[in-house]
């Protein structure tokens, strides 16, 4: 957009701080995409690197493997409770498109023909790809692709914030789970795949407890494939290394991401149940293999600096921190509340969705003729942060291990940056 005539270079980061060409300093409250897990040029990390990148720096997986790609399945099976086996690619919309072959390909492969439908929570969102954006189909987004995108059959999710006239969250929760057992005892779909613990990039909407369990126990109920999007919500995002396992669900595939190197490089994975990966093996002429592959899926030393990843996690006992730290957010929900365009505050662990509306009665989304993100960015520049919006939602998404006094300080910035911004947004 024209909005956007050039873009500040980031020449270093240092622990949670970007720095760019001027020589200013930005704090990053988006975590460089909700990936950063220890602040920047962590010496662990980079040494990670380094080593292997002396050693091999990539090679196959097509007939090979490599030992930090072994290492590192070995530790995610173990982390990730019912799942038996790894794919590897490089991004989050690349799992998902994985997740999607498989769920669609399990049933193929034991001759069930019927089972071809894939049901999602409306609003969800799971990548860029076209495969992800019929999944997690968001209008706004990806409108001008509708008619290529292939169907899928979504059911409400509850919030909390937005509940019809009369309802309660309780019943809006009811009356979704009613619709999808009502869809699925037709017997027709494939899979339902949603987003672990929440929903991000769809505005922040946390599940209300019990909500993700009862759909699980609903696919297994109904013989459907149970998919779930760990990407952004999974490793400690949400106050839980796995999510799923603190929502008392588990899936049969699952797809993990961003912070699975610490931010560092990209890469990603798929996992899959005993059940999805025997379904898989058999002799060539039965074609039964999925066909997909990536030119660096199982990269060495990405996934040499995952597995240090890992490691610093259990090390650092980061999880427990996460808990602690993520209280801080609480100290400021009254203040941010009074501010007269902040409609709902939402936050779960290290993730705040601020919902900003014209009227707060009405629950009227802002929708100025400048782009909202535009005017965050430069506002929060200003105070020294790095912000991002998603719509009429500020994002707060810092990495994992900032510190109390660095979130106290991102929150306090975060105000003020939507206090200067306000008479440009309404």
């Amino acid at each position: 957009m024209k909005e956007w005539d050039s873009f500040d270079k980031i020449t270093k980061g240092k622990g949670m701080w970007l720095i760019d060409s001027k020589g200013n300093k930005l704090l990053d409250g988006v975590a460089s995409m909700w990936c950063n897990v220890w602040g920047h040029s962590n010496p662990q990390l980079v040494k990670a690197i380094t080593d292997q990148s002396k050693k091999l720096q990539h090679s196959s997986m097509f007939n090979l493997t490599n030992e930090p790609a072994e290492q590192l399945a070995e530790k995610l099976v173990k982390t990730s409770p019912g799942m038996h086996k790894v794919f590897y690619s490089d991004n989050g919309s690349s799992a998902m498109e994985i997740a999607i072959k498989m769920a669609l390909q399990y049933w193929k492969n034991i001759g069930e023909g019927k089972k071809t439908e894939i049901a999602t929570l409306q609003n969800g969102y799971h990548g860029d790809t076209f495969g992800a954006m019929s999944v997690g189909y968001v209008p706004e987004f990806f409108g001008k692709f509708k008619k290529q995108l292939f169907p899928t059959i979504q059911f409400p999710v509850p919030n909390k914030y937005r509940l019809s006239k009369g309802l309660t969250l309780t019943d809006h929760q009811n009356n979704s789970l009613e619709k999808i057992e009502k869809r699925f005892s037709k017997n027709n779909i494939a899979a339902f795949i949603m987003e672990s613990g929440a929903q991000v990039a769809g505005g922040v909407i946390i599940y209300p407890k019990g909500f993700q369990k009862k759909i699980s126990q609903l696919c297994k109920k109904y013989d459907v494939l149970f998919v779930l999007d760990e990407i952004a919500t999974g490793f400690g995002r949400l106050g839980s290394m796995i999510q799923y396992e603190e929502q008392k669900s588990i899936p049969d595939i699952t797809a993990y991401g961003k912070m699975l190197t610490g931010g560092y490089l990209t890469m990603a994975a798929t996992l899959a149940s005993k059940k999805i990966y025997d379904s898989f093996s058999g002799e060539f002429n039965d074609w039964k293999h999925l066909f997909h592959g990536h030119t660096y899926t199982g990269n060495p030393i990405a996934a040499a600096v995952a597995n240090e990843n890992l490691k610093m996690y259990k090390k650092n006992n980061l999880i427990k921190k996460i808990q602690r730290t993520s209280k801080v957010f609480e100290k400021f929900y009254q203040e941010i509340s009074e501010i007269d365009i902040v409609g709902d505050i939402r936050h779960k662990g290290m993730l705040m969705g601020i919902e900003l509306v014209t009227n707060k009665a009405k629950k009227t989304p802002i929708h100025p003729k400048k782009s909202i993100n535009k005017i965050f960015f430069e506002e929060g520049k200003k105070q020294g942060i790095y912000l991002r919006t998603l719509g009429n939602i500020v994002m707060l998404v810092p990495p994992l291990a900032i510190s109390e006094k660095e979130l106290n300080l991102l929150l306090n910035k975060t105000i003020r940056t939507i206090k200067a911004a306000r008479s440009k947004v309404i």
